[in-house]
């Protein structure tokens, strides 16, 4: 996963939680459920990198193996 694309999950999962919680607090089920959707498009997002990262290093590994 590129530095890029951790700090781009980071900053929406950050973006989430603050969203859920000022829905908390106020009331707003709707802002809650939206923090709450960009909490979880985060979590996807950095599974979808960390699957990436592994398979790059299975190629990587099976390119030593053959080379």
């Amino acid at each position: 996963m590129s530095l890029e694309d951790k700090i781009k999950a980071a900053a929406k999962n950050v973006e989430g939680k603050l969203e859920a919680a000022a829905g908390e607090l106020t009331g707003d089920t709707q802002m809650k459920v939206e923090g709450q959707a960009k909490q979880a498009q985060a979590a996807a997002a950095q599974v979808v990198e960390d699957v990436k990262d592994q398979s790059k290093g299975v190629l990587d590994a099976i390119k030593d193996k053959i080379g």
